[in-house]
């Protein structure tokens, strides 16, 4: 089976973000960058796919250079090669047509992401690779088993589960908990100095929007701290400061 694993290149969510030129630019100064946590399961679950029927995992970002290390830590957790689009990730229609390109053109089983990035959080992605490359796409992903051919798959819907089965090649939009995360061993670490990682340059640049600023959340307000035995005040800050009754 040949897997394709497409993996974002995120801040850690202990990174202090700030913005530049006049807060149109992200800082990438000082930044600890880690795989997307929902691409995290999705390469696990290939890797363990790997396992249990044989085959190939390829790793592919969009990505700059600074990115580098995040995708040797997938070759580490088990992924056998690795691509990356050299470009900045200019917006979800750009990311997909990257993935695509290599989609069109690599052949592959199974295409498998995350239901989205933890940063700009769009869940856009693989629906527009879906549509650009002519194949299924399901998402959010729970389960993911491979049998004869064909994808059991749970994922999560208003108020439930859906079970349902596709036929191969398609793309999944991953969730937990589809697998666990792996962490890399030694080994892993060491062999994935040596696994090839190509670089190639996009396909275009076109984007579909514009990015006018960025800004940080509102500071959060003062904690109010009220006796558990008194109800009714509690009753009457949250009608009447927060709003939420």
């Amino acid at each position: 089976m040949k897997i394709l694993v497409c993996i974002t290149n995120v801040p850690d969510t202990t990174s202090r973000i700030a913005f530049i030129n006049n807060d149109t630019e992200f800082d990438k100064s000082g930044i600890q960058y880690v795989i997307g946590p929902y691409d995290d399961f999705a390469l696990a679950r290939a890797v363990e796919l790997k396992e249990e029927l044989g085959g190939t995992v390829t790793a592919l970002n969009v990505g700059e250079a600074y990115g580098d290390p995040v995708i040797r830590k997938a070759l580490a957790i088990g992924a056998d090669d690795a691509i990356r689009i050299n470009s900045f990730p200019k917006d979800s229609f750009f990311v997909a047509k990257q993935i695509a390109e290599v989609v069109k053109k690599g052949g592959y089983d199974l295409v498998l992401m995350g239901r989205e990035s933890s940063d700009f959080n769009g869940g856009q992605v693989h629906g527009m690779v879906g549509e650009m490359v002519g194949l299924p796409v399901v998402s959010p992903v729970m389960k993911l088993d491979i049998e004869n051919g064909k994808a059991k798959i749970a994922r999560e819907i208003d108020g439930g589960k859906e079970f349902l089965e596709v036929n191969l090649p398609f793309i999944a939009g991953c969730q937990e908990p589809i697998a666990e995360w792996k962490i890399p061993n030694m080994r892993g670490i060491m062999s994935a100095r040596t696994k090839p990682l190509q670089v190639l340059e996009p396909v275009g640049d076109e984007t579909r929007i514009s990015l006018k600023k960025f800004s940080l959340p509102p500071e959060k307000g003062e904690v109010k701290m009220i006796d558990e035995d008194n109800v009714e005040e509690l009753v009457q800050l949250l009608k009447n400061e927060a709003k939420v009754i």
